[in-house]
């Protein structure tokens, strides 16, 4: 049975990636769709049929008039990051069930208070209650990733992990589409592109590197080199992990530099990513497995939270705690940028 579901934003992620991955998952089925405008409603709504809208200048057709509605039974959240916890909070005490876009929130403060939060309203819709807490998820594709899934359970086999190298580079150029966007033309969080784009890659990385090789304290330093990208568009850190070894994080916006690799050693082999190739090199031989259909991971995560509703449970991919360690790992790092590398411990 399908989840009657709204779809909350109408920006470039929720018109190319969010409307389609519901489109394609016959578990969910699309009954409003709420924006800031009538006419940005209008302009994702056009096509569909049966897809009632929302909007601040619609009398009557709020967001709080939407969560009035019984038949919803869950959201999906793409909004700026700084509003996206308030969006969240009233679409849980509302009852609904939540896959909100990552980060969590601005910084771990805010992240923290808002899962405390969470936690909290779960304790109150406990064993004697007659309704069950709803679900939050965070939306992080990369944790959707086959080549990232297949390269994780190759490396939790390969024993203690000895080393890592993350590498993510490119230049956000003005006028492209995501640079565009207000919110992010002109920050009003930290880190930029390197918080809303960055919490990608060390999800990516943290999933590769396992619980046992958790990142905790990292090195860091950071520039802001494009003019057009503030506060910062680049970080390069030495990262310390529980097990005792040590590895790379270098993310950049800002730079000539291209391209992306995630590589990690551990005693019986190492994997190495890259844009859906793996690499798997063990006793001297290389094994190489591609994934040509995984996209970009927003359609499988999207499904992996309509199987969490279907079921009752959350999907441990998408919990907010894991959402919340990719968020302390990033905002150490800058934190330490900003104390010239001073070494820092991940919350």
């Amino acid at each position: 049975m399908a989840s009657s579901i709204a779809l909350i934003g109408s920006g470039i992620f929720a018109k190319e990636e969010h409307l389609p991955a519901i489109r394609a998952t016959p578990l969910l089925e699309l009954k409003a769709i709420y924006s800031r405008s009538r006419k940005s409603a209008e302009a994702l709504a056009s096509g569909l049929e049966n897809v009632e809208l929302y909007s601040e200048d619609s009398e009557g057709r709020t967001y709080d008039e939407l969560l009035k509605r019984e038949d919803i039974t869950g959201v999906i959240i793409a909004l700026p990051i700084a509003v996206q916890p308030s969006y969240i909070k009233k679409a849980i005490l509302a009852g609904k069930h939540v896959l909100a876009e990552k980060p969590i929130a601005k910084d771990v403060a805010t992240a923290t208070e808002l899962l405390q939060w969470y936690k909290s309203h779960i304790a109150s819709s406990g064993p004697q209650s007659s309704t069950k807490a709803p679900i939050f998820a965070i939306a992080e594709n990369f944790r959707f990733f086959e080549s990232f899934t297949y390269a994780a359970e190759k490396i939790a086999s390969f024993g203690r992990v000895l080393q890592f190298r993350t590498r993510v580079s490119n230049l956000v150029q003005p006028g492209g589409k995501y640079y565009e966007t207000a919110w992010r033309k002109t920050p009003e969080y930290q880190g930029g592109f390197l918080l809303d784009g960055g919490v990608h890659f060390i999800a990516a990385t943290r999933l590769m590197l396992g619980e046992k090789a958790a990142p905790v304290k990292t090195s860091a330093f950071t520039a802001q080199l494009q003019e057009h990208l503030p506060p910062l568009d680049t970080l390069n850190a030495t990262v310390q992990l529980r097990n005792g070894a040590s590895g790379t994080l270098a993310i950049s916006f800002g730079t000539t530099f291209t391209g992306s690799e995630y590589a990690v050693a551990a005693e019986k082999g190492s994997v190495w990513v890259s844009r859906g190739k793996v690499i798997v090199t063990q006793n001297g031989e290389e094994e190489v497995k591609e994934f040509p259909d995984e996209g970009n991971g927003v359609k499988q995560e999207v499904r992996a939270w309509a199987e969490s509703l279907l079921k009752g449970e959350p999907n441990l991919l998408q919990s907010p705690e894991e959402a919340l360690r990719d968020l302390a790992l990033l905002e150490a790092c800058l934190v330490s940028g900003k104390q010239g590398g001073a070494p820092v411990e991940i919350q």
